[in-house]
C-alpha cells in the first residue's frame, strides 16, 4: 500500500519561468536517465524481489521516494510554463547561448496536450514506454543497473544545472543530485554486502562455471586488423576479477561454420529465384521459363 502526503519532498520555486528549461526538465522526468525510470526500475524489481526482506523493503522506499522526484519535477515545469513574457525568454537565451543552442524554445504539447503542465515524456516530447526499466530478479545485477541508472541521471541533472541560472531551480537541482549521491552509494553498498568482486562474479554467480567453456572465459578478443596493436589495461592481462582465471588477449578468429539455410517455404512468398537456388539465379533473364 502507498501513502500520500500533500507537500513536497523538498521545496521548488521558480522566480523567473522559462518555458525552454520546461522543456529540458522533461528529460528528467520521461528520459532513459529520468525520474520515471529509476520509479519504475526499483518498483518493479521490488515486486519481484525474492530472498531477504530488507531488499525488497529497500527498493520499494527508494522506488516511492522516485514518485516525489516526479512529483517535484513536474510542478517545476508548471511553474516554468506559468505567464513567461516573450520578452523574458529572449532575454534568458541571448544571456545564455548554451540555452539558445540546446533548447530553441519550449514544446508546444506542454500547452497543446496538457494545458501549461509536464508530460509522461522526455525532452523531445516521446513518450515514455519502459523499455528501460530493467528487473532480472537477479539482485547483483539489478544493483549494477541501478548504479547505472544513478549515474546517468545525475549526469543529467549536473547539465541542467547549468542551463538555468534560476535560484530556486538551482537550489531543486542541488537537492535532487545529492538524492542520485546516496542511491548510486545505496546500490553499491548492497553489491558489497552481497561479497563485492569476487563474491558476486560471475553473474548470476549460481550457474555452475564448469558448464562454460571455459578457455574463452576470460579472452579478450581483438577485432583489430593486423598490424594494429590491441589497446592494454586491466582488462587484458592478470587475474580475472572473480579470481578464477586470468585475462589474456586473443586475436579474433571464426570458430564456426558458414551458415547454410534451406531454401525458402512456399507460404514465405519469397522471389521464385530464391525458391530455385542457385541455379535459378543464374539464368540470363530471371523469372522467365522454358516454352521446350
Amino acid at each position: 500500500m502507498f501513502y500520500y502526503d500533500g507537500k513536497l519532498q523538498y521545496p521548488v520555486r521558480v522566480e523567473t519561468p522559462d518555458p525552454r528549461f520546461a522543456r529540458a526538465l522533461q528529460q528528467a522526468i520521461g528520459g532513459v536517465e529520468g525520474e520515471i525510470r529509476v520509479c519504475l526500475q526499483y518498483l518493479f524489481q521490488a515486486f519481484g524481489s525474492r530472498g531477504p526482506k530488507k531488499y525488497r523493503d529497500m527498493l520499494l522506499a527508494t522506488g516511492t521516494e522516485e514518485i516525489a522526484h516526479i512529483e517535484m519535477l513536474a510542478t517545476a515545469v508548471a511553474m516554468n510554463l506559468e505567464g513567461a513574457p516573450g520578452a523574458v525568454q529572449e532575454a534568458a537565451a541571448r544571456a545564455n547561448p548554451l540555452v539558445e543552442a540546446v533548447m530553441g524554445g519550449g514544446d508546444p504539447r506542454q500547452y497543446l496536450s496538457a494545458g501549461l503542465a509536464a508530460l509522461a515524456a522526455d525532452a523531445n516530447g516521446v513518450p515514455f514506454d519502459g523499455s528501460h526499466v530493467y528487473a532480472s530478479g537477479n539482485i547483483a545485477a539489478d544493483m549494477y543497473s541501478n548504479v547505472t541508472a544513478e549515474a546517468t541521471g545525475r549526469a543529467l541533472a549536473c547539465r541542467l544545472f547549468e542551463l538555468t541560472d534560476d535560484p530556486g531551480m538551482k537550489d531543486m537541482l542541488r537537492f535532487l543530485i545529492a538524492r542520485d549521491t546516496m542511491h548510486q552509494q545505496q546500490w553499491l553498498a548492497v553489491i558489497e554486502e552481497l561479497g563485492g568482486h569476487p563474491g558476486t562474479l560471475p553473474i548470476p554467480n549460481s550457474f555452475p562455471v564448469q558448464e562454460e567453456l571455459r578457455e574463452v572465459s576470460y579472452d579478450y578478443v581483438f577485432t583489430g586488423i593486423e598490424g594494429v596493436q590491441p589497446p592494454m589495461g586491466r582488462f587484458t592481462q592478470g587475474p580475472s576479477l572473480d579470481g578464477l582465471g586470468e585475462f589474456r588477449v586473443v586475436a579474433a578468429q571464426p570458430r564456426g561454420q558458414e551458415p547454410q539455410l534451406a531454401p525458402p517455404l512456399p507460404e514465405a512468398y519469397a522471389e521464385s529465384q530464391q525458391m530455385m537456388g542457385a541455379a535459378g539465379l543464374s539464368g540470363s533473364s530471371a523469372g522467365t521459363s522454358s516454352d521446350d
